[in-house]
C-alpha cells in the first residue's frame, strides 16, 4: 500500500498556503510544515508594519482580503492569512521544523523535528526572513545589536543606531524617532533607498533636514561597543554614544539547507537557486522552488503578490507528469 504523500510543502507562509490550496483543489494530497507559527515571518514582521501592496494583490485561494484602510496591516494580513488556511481545511502542521531531505526509491523522505515522511513531491516556500545579513564587525554580538525590529515603545528615551536604507531601516527610524528616541542612521549609499515606500520617503528626507534624524551617508559601522558605535565616512572615523543597534541590512535564504538537500546554486551572487521560471522545478526532479525564496539574494525580486502564481504553476506540472 502506497502512504506517501502526493506534495509536501515546506514553509507555512502565504505562498505555502497557496500551494496547499491548489494540491487541495486538485485532489492531491498535501502536507505543509511550518517551522514556527502560521505565516511565522509574517509574525515576526513589525507590529505596526503597513504593506506596500493593496489588500487585493495579497489574496490567495481566491479569497477576499477585505480591509478598510488603503494599505493592509500585519494585523489584517495574519487575520486574513488565518481564516484562509481554516476556511480550505489544510493539513498544516506547525513548530515542526524540516531538518533533512532526501531520495530514496524514487519518493522523497522527509525528517523533521518530530518524525518522517514519504512525498511524491516537494515543495521548498521557505522565504527569506530567517537569516540575517550580518554586519561582520567586533561587537555585533552584543545584546544592544538588534537584527529585527518590533515595537518602538521600547527604545524610547535611547540613543539609537539605525544601520540600513530601506523600508524597514526608514520605518524603525521614523517610528523610534517619534517615541523619543534620539535616533543615527548609518547608510551605505549616497542616499535613502529608491524603493522606500512613496508616502514614507518624504517624511524622512524632511526630519533629516529639519536635523531631527541624524543620517550619514557612504558610512560603515567599524565597531560596536557596550556604550559607543565606531563608524567611517567621508570625513573621517565617528565616535557617537549609543544604546540600541538595530542593524537591518536585510536577510537571505537558508542557502545551507538549500545545497544540503541537492538544489544547485550559483556562487555568484544574487545566488538564485537553480529552478525552471515555467515549472518551477529545481535541477532534482519533483522538487520545486516557491516564493521569494526564488531570487535568492535578489529579496525584491518575488513578492506575495506576484509569486503566489507559482503554486499553479507547479500543481500543473505536476499534474501533467502525473497524466503523461
Amino acid at each position: 500500500m502506497d502512504n506517501s504523500i502526493d506534495i509536501l510543502i515546506v514553509g507555512g507562509g502565504p505562498i505555502g498556503i497557496a500551494c496547499g490550496i491548489e494540491a487541495k483543489r486538485n485532489n492531491l494530497s498535501h502536507v505543509i510544515l511550518e517551522k514556527g507559527c502560521l505565516t511565522n515571518s509574517l509574525y515576526n514582521y513589525p507590529i505596526n508594519m503597513s504593506f506596500f501592496s493593496t489588500s487585493e494583490r495579497l489574496e490567495i485561494g481566491d479569497t477576499p482580503f477585505v480591509t478598510t484602510n488603503p494599505k493592509p496591516k500585519r494585523a489584517e494580513a495574519l487575520e486574513y492569512y488565518r481564516r484562509v488556511e481554516r476556511k480550505f481545511d489544510l493539513n498544516t502542521h506547525l513548530f515542526e521544523e524540516v531538518i533533512d531531505i532526501n531520495k530514496v526509491d524514487g519518493l522523497f523522505l522527509v525528517t523533521t523535528s518530530k518524525t518522517s515522511y514519504r512525498a511524491k513531491h516537494v515543495i521548498i516556500a521557505t522565504g527569506f526572513y530567517d537569516i540575517p545579513m550580518y554586519l561582520g564587525v567586533p561587537g555585533e554580538g552584543l545584546p544592544k545589536v538588534r537584527h529585527y525590529y518590533d515595537d518602538p515603545h521600547y527604545y524610547a528615551k535611547q540613543k539609537v543606531v539605525v544601520v540600513g536604507a530601506s523600508n524597514s531601516s526608514i520605518d524603525a527610524a521614523l517610528e523610534t524617532y517619534r517615541k523619543g528616541a534620539e535616533v543615527t542612521l548609518i547608510i551605505r549609499g549616497k542616499e535613502v533607498s529608491p524603493r522606500v515606500k512613496y508616502w514614507v520617503r518624504p517624511d524622512i528626507e524632511n526630519r533629516i533636514a529639519f536635523g531631527e534624524i541624524k543620517a550619514y551617508y557612504n558610512a560603515n559601522i567599524t565597531n560596536i561597543t557596550e556604550r559607543e558605535v565606531e563608524f567611517d565616512t567621508p570625513r573621517g572615523k565617528k565616535v557617537i554614544e549609543n544604546d540600541f543597534v538595530l542593524a537591518l541590512t536585510g536577510y537571505r535564504p537558508n542557502f545551507e539547507f538549500l545545497e544540503k538537500i541537492g538544489v544547485e546554486i550559483p556562487l555568484q551572487a544574487p545566488c538564485i537557486p537553480h529552478h525552471n521560471p515555467e515549472t518551477m522545478e529545481t535541477n532534482i526532479p519533483n522538487l520545486y522552488l516557491a516564493g521569494v525564496v526564488c531570487g535568492g539574494l535578489n529579496t525584491h525580486l518575488w513578492f506575495i503578490e506576484n509569486s503566489r502564481v507559482h503554486a499553479n504553476l507547479i500543481v500543473s506540472h505536476i499534474l501533467k507528469s502525473v497524466n503523461s
